[in-house]
């Protein structure tokens, strides 16, 4: 008997082909995983289970039926309900008041019964070890507690249908483990949960099941305990590894026999943000690409943030030419000569509206200027100079950069970032979203920067596109370095050795 079934849905938007003949079922008292990489569909295929999107194609069936739910209530009335990574509850409101919103406890005149609802709350959220006043606001209380509130919501609508999307990313290891006893007892009353995770630890110990998407297709589906982490990880990323490799993952070694003898121009020690990044050492030499290898996840994004002044940590200490950056900002990075690329170009990068011009000389300005008086012509130099060097395709300096191709756009990024005289590159997806031949070209400028003595960080989520263009590939998985690739040991079946290795139970190599 299954309980939830998607068959053969397709979902495209403009210029995009989101959902492409894509199947899932999800039966009675399972935990079904869901997994793939940015992109992969995933968020897609969960709004077209909850109501938020209507299929192009294919049918939707709930115990059997087919349903076809017009908004996310009709979902949530079916039974059907979504824990977000992002708690969507009214922080203003007090604990007991989200856990009942909508349907609270009255009385005889009709009237909420505050008392009842307070007692029924305390009970209720003592089940997800939560002790807190449930009078208090909920906004006062740390992400992991209000967590904990967001599930217990969901299931007191008695739901039939979990869908948890990144549920742990915001829990400390207590209350990951009191979730994980909270998905046993929903998995012992015949609950499906769909649990959406990067983690492999935790898919490993708590799902059943699991569905691979890749670039919107269904890659494989079935059960998880039958399934090798080295072939999860080689579908996730689309590449096939040989039987020896295969064989030999678990003896991925973490030394690191790169050549020490120049000096770093970035040097990352100990690097360190509450559940995020642990301890994290890399550095980078004068000329040399060095990249950051993991899945989904795995802290690539957080570093380069953190590195850039533009993500909290903790600890450890960033060095530039030896000099040690302090606190990092992102104005004393850029001081110190780095330079990031944020993943998302369209919403961290670029400004659509304005234009080629402008977006270049976004991060010049202060350069420019003498007593408030910004020289245009130096200014219109400066740009000139790095749309010839780049190659940007624009009718003039004048067009708006939300018209050009998207790897033009990346393009304009690149020389914003460049005519800031940088040291160091950061660079995050810088190939994502752009077609073939703008995708070569950008790899093409990255190693002739890294020709010029620019020491450059390289994320991607392509793995022949960091093996092909990284000098030494750092892994990373859950925050921490469990790994470095160098010399001919930088190859996409090492990279996957790598990241599976990590992702396997700890044992010593043999």
């Amino acid at each position: 008997m299954t309980l939830l079934e998607v068959a053969g849905v397709s979902k495209s938007f403009p210029g995009v082909r989101a959902l492409d003949d894509v199947s899932f079922t999800l039966r009675p008292g399972e935990v079904h995983a869901l997994v793939g990489e940015n992109g992969a569909g995933k968020s897609t295929l969960i709004k077209v289970l909850t109501g938020v999107y209507r299929p192009d194609s294919g049918e939707l069936r709930y115990r059997g039926e087919p349903v076809s739910f017009a908004a996310p209530m009709d979902a949530q009335r079916a039974g059907i309900s979504t824990i977000y990574q992002e708690v969507n509850l009214v922080p203003l409101m007090s604990v007991a008041q989200n856990l009942f919103l909508g349907r609270e406890p009255r009385n005889r005149l009709g009237l909420v019964d505050r008392g009842r609802m307070e007692r029924e709350a305390r009970d209720i959220l003592a089940d997800y070890g939560v002790t807190t006043d449930v009078r208090r606001r909920l906004g006062a209380l740390p992400l992991g507690a209000q967590q904990m509130v967001a599930l217990a919501r969901a299931v007191m609508i008695d739901a039939q249908v979990v869908i948890m999307d990144e549920p742990t990313s915001s829990l400390e290891p207590r209350e990951v483990q009191t979730l994980f006893g909270v998905i046993r007892r929903l998995h012992a009353r015949g609950i499906g949960i769909v649990y959406v995770s990067h983690r492999m630890d935790e898919l490993y110990e708590i799902c059943d099941a699991v569905t691979i998407l890749r670039d919107g297709r269904l890659v494989h589906t079935g059960e998880l305990a039958g399934l090798e982490r080295i072939e999860l990880v080689s579908m996730m990323l689309g590449r096939e590894m040989s039987p020896a490799r295969r064989q030999g993952f678990t003896a991925f070694a973490g030394d690191h026999d790169a050549d020490d003898t120049a000096p770093p121009i970035l040097a990352v020690t100990g690097l360190t943000s509450r559940n995020r990044l642990h301890d994290v050492s890399f550095d980078v030499r004068p000329g040399e690409v060095v990249g950051l290898g993991g899945l989904l996840g795995a802290g690539r994004s957080e570093t380069i943030k953190a590195i850039g002044g533009a993500y909290p940590i903790d600890g450890g200490t960033i060095r530039v030419d030896g000099e040690d950056l302090g606190r990092p900002s992102t104005v004393r990075a850029v001081a110190a000569g780095i330079a990031v690329q944020p993943e998302d170009r369209k919403a961290e990068g670029i400004v659509a509206g304005l234009s080629v011009r402008d977006n270049i000389a976004l991060a010049v300005l202060p350069r420019m200027s003498r007593l408030g008086i910004v020289s245009e012509a130096r200014i219109d130099a400066i740009v000139q100079r790095y749309m010839t060097r780049l190659r940007i395709k624009a009718s003039s300096p004048g067009q708006l950069v939300g018209d050009l191709s998207g790897g033009n756009q990346q393009k304009v990024l690149l020389a914003r970032l460049l005519a800031t005289d940088p040291k160091i590159l950061l660079l995050d997806e810088p190939t994502r979203g752009i077609d073939v031949g703008a995708k070569a070209e950008v790899q093409s400028l990255i190693d002739e920067l890294a020709g010029e003595g620019l020491g450059v960080v390289l994320v991607s989520s392509d793995a022949e596109e960091l093996v092909e263009g990284a000098d030494r590939v750092v892994v990373l998985r859950d925050g921490a370095v469990v790994g470095h690739l160098t010399g001919d040991r930088v190859t996409t079946e090492d990279l996957m050795a790598g990241i599976a290795a990590a992702a396997a139970p700890s044992e010593d190599p043999a």
